[in-house]
């Protein structure tokens, strides 16, 4: 077990490429500790050699994670608890976007919800042992400009009935969010002693956005001539997560976005929350029905009882 006075330990998933790369670059220049967690290897020792290359001496290693796969999710996490002894800060950053077909992870979630929010949601569960152990704990969740257009959708949470891809994405983004004000609400009623916060990136200029436009044709097209206008590359993009992950002037709960026009580039600043995401009913519903499917316990048996997707329909 790694002894405890060494610098603050931060887990970034899906670190390996984009805005995750570039977090795990801040994070490492501010004296972190940093765990690219990502599903793959290659990606990811590659990942840590070009970390390396940037900062010579950086304490920086893989580990894999498939968000994809609650067993994966519960491994990660038990490797954890078992080399370290305390957990500052975790950076739920990977993501998918805009799949143009619906597709299924290995435990049956519509994918972009289940890698995007419902792994998340079961790793931070898993690692709250680790996080209050530290002394001062944060987690932040990345959210996007999309969650103001998104809905959760109790009644086809997993988009079988209808299955739009941007309407998957979005309310995995609204998801992120509303996980970040229950987990901080959660924290305060239990003691954890956590910070939740929440972040998005605007528009940055990454392959995950690109893949994404392209899944419309003509709106990718005129992103593409808009692009250089309204966006910000990769490293700009990630200034929203570092500030809520290092600064001093957050509050709980906070959301960072960039200060630009219609929040798409520029510094960060606090970012605008649709109401729905600040709607602590859905919050709250979400919480359970998320336990139902992941099996997060969360300390207690504050979670439902019953089978799979029991709440769904309450």
């Amino acid at each position: 077990m790694v002894n405890s006075d060494k610098a603050p330990l931060a887990v970034v998933t899906g670190a390996n490429a984009g805005l995750g790369l570039e977090t795990a670059k801040g994070l490492l220049y501010q004296g972190y500790r940093v765990i690219v967690a990502a599903r793959n290897p290659e990606k990811g020792h590659a990942a840590v050699e070009a970390l390396h290359g940037e900062s010579p001496g950086a304490d920086v290693r893989f580990e894999p994670l498939d968000l994809d796969d609650l067993a994966s999710v519960r491994e990660f996490a038990a490797k954890l608890r078992a080399d370290e002894i305390s957990l500052d800060l975790l950076i739920n950053n990977a993501g998918i976007m805009a799949l143009p077909t619906r597709e299924l992870t290995e435990d049956g979630f519509e994918r972009q919800l289940g890698v995007n929010y419902l792994g998340h949601f079961l790793l931070t569960s898993l690692l709250l042992p680790s996080l209050e152990s530290a002394p001062a704990p944060r987690i932040v969740q990345l959210s996007s400009l999309a969650h103001r257009g998104g809905h959760i959708h109790f009644d086809d949470l997993q988009g079988e009935r209808r299955y739009d891809p941007w309407r998957a994405y979005r309310q995995s983004k609204l998801a992120m969010l509303l996980f970040s004000q229950a987990l901080q609400r959660h924290s305060d009623d239990e003691g954890w002693g956590l910070t939740s916060l929440a972040a998005h990136p605007g528009l940055s200029r990454t392959a995950l956005f690109d893949h994404g436009i392209r899944s419309r044709a003509l709106v990718g097209s005129l992103f593409k001539v808009l692009m250089p206008f309204i966006s910000q590359t990769a490293a700009e993009g990630a200034r929203p997560t570092l500030h809520a992950a290092t600064a001093g002037d957050i509050r709980p709960g906070d959301y960072f976005g960039p200060a630009g026009i219609a929040e798409t580039r520029g510094a960060p600043k606090r970012a605008h929350m649709s109401l729905t995401a600040r709607d602590q009913a859905i919050a709250e519903r979400l919480w359970q029905v998320s336990c139902e499917l992941t099996g997060a316990t969360w300390h207690r048996a504050d979670c439902l009882a019953g089978r799979p997707g029991s709440v769904l329909g309450q």
